[in-house]
């Protein structure tokens, strides 16, 4: 009989505190910008084409989140836009992935999933969460009606340039730059009043909502947080997809990235004009 009760009473425990995560629940909106440098290998692209080059890829790089959440899962997902045609019909190449990410993270579990749509195939990406050694600070500022705190992550980061060529192809004397290795500082801005410990992308482990990050190259900061909604928010980890761990995708864009250059360039028709795109760097 005994047993029976203390049974009965940790399953009630467990439900209590099942929903006591859910209960507190929001949405969060936000903004994505990129910092993108373009340097020219020839002096024969007009300076009208390189401001349409600039603003083609600022707008690639603004984009909108959603960041669904409880006290501890949280969806990460990207609202649909439009594309941003090219000018003058030019091909670009790019090493990104095509869209239609989708991040969930248990931080309580400390495992993620991430949806991932690269080059026509959907990965379902399963791993588990890396600590994040935070550096609080007492610097304080306001986003929206919260206040917020300041957290800092130091570390040093390879830098890659990543080069495109337009309506051509690659020199044949052409150096493949080298990485190098840079000390990149990533600056957070936590609001304690929002008591979960999540944020945007694979962010995490501070003491309230992540409202903003800027991490040298990219900021990303909350515009909208709506608090216990009225409707139920499904929080849903994604189920589409080849499942692989971090480190198989990562093989696997890599060559498949390598590939499609090497196929873009082989069919390049003249010389062209190359363009070298360093973004974060």
């Amino acid at each position: 009989m005994k047993i029976i009760v203390k049974l009965i009473i940790v399953t009630i425990l467990l439900l209590v505190s099942k929903l006591n995560a859910q209960e507190f629940q929001g949405i969060a909106t936000y903004k994505t910008k990129r910092q993108v440098d373009i340097k020219l290998d020839s002096t024969k692209i007009e300076s009208a084409m390189q401001k349409q080059i600039k603003e083609m890829l600022k707008k690639q790089f603004e984009k909108t989140y959603t960041l669904r959440f409880n006290r501890e899962e949280s969806i990460y997902e990207e609202e649909e836009s439009l594309g941003t045609p090219t000018p003058g019909g030019m091909r670009i190449m790019s090493s990104s992935s095509s869209g239609g990410d989708i991040m969930f993270k248990n931080t309580k579990l400390k495992t993620y999933t991430n949806q991932n749509e690269f080059f026509g195939k959907v990965f379902l990406i399963q791993d588990d969460l890396k600590s994040i050694e935070w550096e609080l600070g007492s610097e304080t500022k306001n986003i929206g009606a919260y206040t917020c705190f300041k957290a800092t992550i130091t570390k040093e980061v390879e830098v890659f340039k990543s080069s495109m060529t337009i309506n051509g192809k690659k020199k044949d004397n052409e150096v493949k730059p080298k990485p190098t290795m840079k000390t990149q500082v990533t600056t957070a801005w936590y609001a304690t009043q929002i008591p979960v410990n999540t944020g945007p992308g694979e962010y995490f482990g501070l003491p309230g909502l992540i409202l903003e990050i800027n991490d040298g190259s990219i900021t990303i900061i909350c515009s909208k947080v709506v608090l216990n909604p009225e409707n139920k928010i499904d929080i849903e980890e994604p189920e589409n997809g080849k499942k692989v761990n971090q480190s198989e995708f990562d093989t696997i864009t890599a060559k498949k990235i390598k590939e499609n250059q090497e196929r873009y360039q082989s069919n390049g028709r003249g010389d062209g004009e190359h363009i070298e795109i360093r973004i974060g760097g």
